[in-house]
């Protein structure tokens, strides 16, 4: 972990954020500046600067992490009636991996309306 790290702070729930996923590796949780209604970063618990950064196999792998992405982009597919979601890797926001996973923009809802669109995305995964 690096102790200025907001995404490792997030996903020790040292900082309060709205999770709409979670497993022993990963984190996907609304973005605070949202594209589009139900954006989600999904980030490794792990601290690692770039996606790039993670091993090749095993668990908690890149391959799980992408694993992770398609879940919540199919969650969300299902959330926000559309089959066209977005996502984006650079990582010059925040300097630790993290996979931006949003429905396109002109989705029915507010995209400010965080805890409707966790419930929506949330409830779409146990289907």
């Amino acid at each position: 972990m690096s102790t200025d790290c907001i995404f490792c702070k997030i996903a020790n729930k040292e900082i309060p954020a709205h999770i709409v996923y979670e497993d022993d590796d990963f984190i996907a949780f609304l973005d605070i500046h949202p594209r589009a209604p139900g954006h989600v970063q999904v980030i490794p618990k792990k601290h690692y600067r770039w996606v790039w950064d993670l091993p090749n196999t095993g668990k908690g792998g890149i391959g799980d992490y992408f694993a992770v992405a398609q879940k919540i982009a199919r969650a969300q597919q299902k959330a926000f009636g559309t089959d066209w979601i977005l996502s984006r890797i650079v990582g010059d926001e925040v300097p630790h991996a993290h996979i931006w996973v949003f429905p396109n923009p002109e989705v029915d809802g507010d995209k400010d309306d965080f805890e409707e669109n966790k419930k929506k995305i949330i409830a779409a995964l146990v289907q």
